[in-house]
């Protein structure tokens, strides 16, 4: 019995171990070429660098205005992760306790809405919201993000309220507070384990994106840190080596940003299993 649970570890290590190497392999490719010139990458892409030549990095930092995209990306995550957060949990509580009709059509109608995807409507949205003069402008983007993040986070919060007992907010009534005070310090609070996860969600996904920033953030000093990255990238030619080390900077921040929120994110995970 004891070889045998000794066997079972011994598998269930090298497993792991193995798919820990397959998840980490493209990142540790894109890390060891952005230290080699491009000839180089293009000779020996799997090899190590001769030498840490950070001159990829200095030259990536100058010609993607770092700083701008740096300030851009954190500036639109931020706002539209926070706007996600405090709308949807508001309108996911209103729609767990006013359970009507009218609530379910509109649950309804945000489920529905996640089953279409963005390509689709991809022309006409840039069509449209072009004649109204609402592209090239953080703040559209920002709001287009709420748009399409509304609906998910709804849905996962309205599942989680239902859980919550009433007794706490009537509790709260008959002292004298208000359903606004009820909500956001008796509610919302409770709303931890999920908001962590809608958050992480959130952020993978707007720091990431490509696609719509693409579409909305027509001028240079408006671009998030993926589209400076693309500038590398041309029709021709392609400058990797500086290309990987704008990629590699462009991954810190997130990857901080894990290192910082880790517990919260295990926290998060196992409360919400409970619940």
């Amino acid at each position: 019995m004891r070889n045998k649970r000794l066997n079972i570890a011994a598998g269930w290590y090298t497993g792991m171990s193995i798919l820990f190497i397959i998840f980490i392999f493209p990142f540790l490719l894109i890390l060891l070429n952005s230290f080699k010139s491009r000839v180089e990458i293009i000779r020996n892409p799997l090899t190590l660098p001769k030498t840490l030549d950070f001159s990829n990095y200095t030259e990536a930092y100058n010609r993607m205005n770092f700083s701008y995209g740096l300030f851009n990306s954190l500036f639109i995550t931020c706002v539209s992760v926070l706007a996600i957060l405090v709308f949807s949990s508001m309108l996911a509580y209103y729609l767990v306790r006013w359970s009507n009709k009218i609530s379910s059509i509109i649950l309804l109608t945000l489920v529905s809405s996640m089953l279409i995807p963005f390509q689709s409507i991809m022309i006409p949205f840039v069509t449209l919201y072009g004649n109204l003069h609402m592209l090239n402008s953080r703040w559209a983007l920002i709001f287009f993000y709420l748009g399409f993040g509304i609906s998910l986070a709804t849905f996962m919060y309205h599942g989680f309220i239902k859980t919550v007992p009433k007794d706490l907010e009537e509790a709260s009534l008959m002292d004298g507070a208000g359903r606004v005070q009820v909500f956001w310090k008796i509610i919302f609070p409770i709303l931890k384990p999920i908001s962590t996860t809608i958050a992480i969600v959130d952020v993978l996904w707007i720091w990431n994106d490509f696609l719509l920033p693409s579409l909305v953030l027509l001028s240079k000093e408006q671009q998030t840190l993926p589209l400076s990255t693309y500038y590398f990238f041309g029709k021709y030619t392609s400058n990797y080596g500086v290309a990987m080390a704008a990629l590699v900077m462009a991954i810190i921040p997130v990857i901080i940003f894990y290192l910082i929120m880790q517990k919260q994110i295990i926290k998060g995970v196992v409360e919400g299993a409970v619940k």
